[in-house]
This record gives C-alpha cells, sequence and structure tokens, in this order.
C-alpha cells in the first residue's frame, strides 16, 4: 500500500505568481506614472532630485511609460483583449528598469536601484511565465 501527498498542483501556485506580480507591477508603475505627470515639478524634485535636472517633457513622457507599462501589464490579461500585450508590457516594463538602473548608477544613486532590481525581477517573471509558460488565451469573438 502507498500512501500519496496531495498538493496543488504546480501550475496553479505559478499562476497564483503571475497574477499577484502582475498586481505588484500595475500599482506600482500605475503610482509612479501617476505621480510623474501630476506632481508639480518642484514638488517632485524634492522626492526625487533627478526631476528638478531634467525637463518637464522628459519627467512627463517618463510617467506615461510608467503608466502605460502598468495598465498593460495587467489589463489586457484580465479581460483577455489581445493578451500578448501583457507579454509586451512586461518586455517593457524589464527594457525601462534596466535603463533605470543604468540612469541611478550613473548618477551616483545606486542606493535607490534595489527597488528597480525587484521590479526587473518580476517583468522578467511575467515575460517567461506569460509568453512561454502559461499565456492568457484571447477571449473568443
Amino acid at each position: 500500500m502507498s500512501t500519496s501527498i496531495e498538493t496543488a498542483p504546480s501550475g496553479r501556485a505559478l499562476r497564483i505568481g503571475l497574477w499577484v506580480a502582475q498586481g505588484l507591477l500595475f500599482f506600482t508603475f500605475v503610482a509612479a506614472g501617476l505621480v510623474k505627470t501630476l506632481t508639480p515639478i518642484p514638488q517632485l524634485a524634492a522626492m526625487m532630485p533627478w526631476t528638478g535636472e531634467h525637463s518637464e517633457a522628459f519627467v512627463r513622457i517618463i510617467g506615461l511609460i510608467d503608466l502605460a507599462g502598468g495598465i498593460g501589464i495587467l489589463l489586457p490579461a484580465l479581460t483577455r483583449i489581445l493578451p500578448n500585450l501583457t507579454v509586451l508590457a512586461a518586455l517593457g516594463c524589464s527594457v525601462l528598469q534596466v535603463f533605470a538602473i543604468a540612469f541611478h548608477v550613473s548618477r551616483g544613486e545606486a542606493p535607490v536601484t534595489p527597488l528597480n532590481l525587484v521590479l526587473l525581477a518580476l517583468a522578467l517573471f511575467v515575460l517567461w511565465g506569460r509568453g512561454r509558460i502559461l499565456p492568457i488565451a484571447p477571449r473568443p469573438f
């Protein structure tokens, strides 16, 4: 007689992990994007010194990119409308974090990069998971 221990399928844990990662990326990128697009530059510069040293247009564009990445990482997957956009958003968020890390290191701000590294890891996880392992099927029309 053999005994077996029932465990949740590994696919379920991965699915949950991907949704959690997508949610965290959504909230982080949307919050950062809203702050960068809506906060007056003098107030923003007090929180993030680099924003006071670059043009307002540059700061606002980065904010819009953050918003697009955050929305793209979650909304297409949730609605199942063009879910491959989630994979592209994860790729974009990954590239953005690589550039953000390089930008901060070049300015001598390496101590602020751990958040960028976490966001990079989460975005790469979503890119891998939704791109290869558990893609989301499009909604049938």
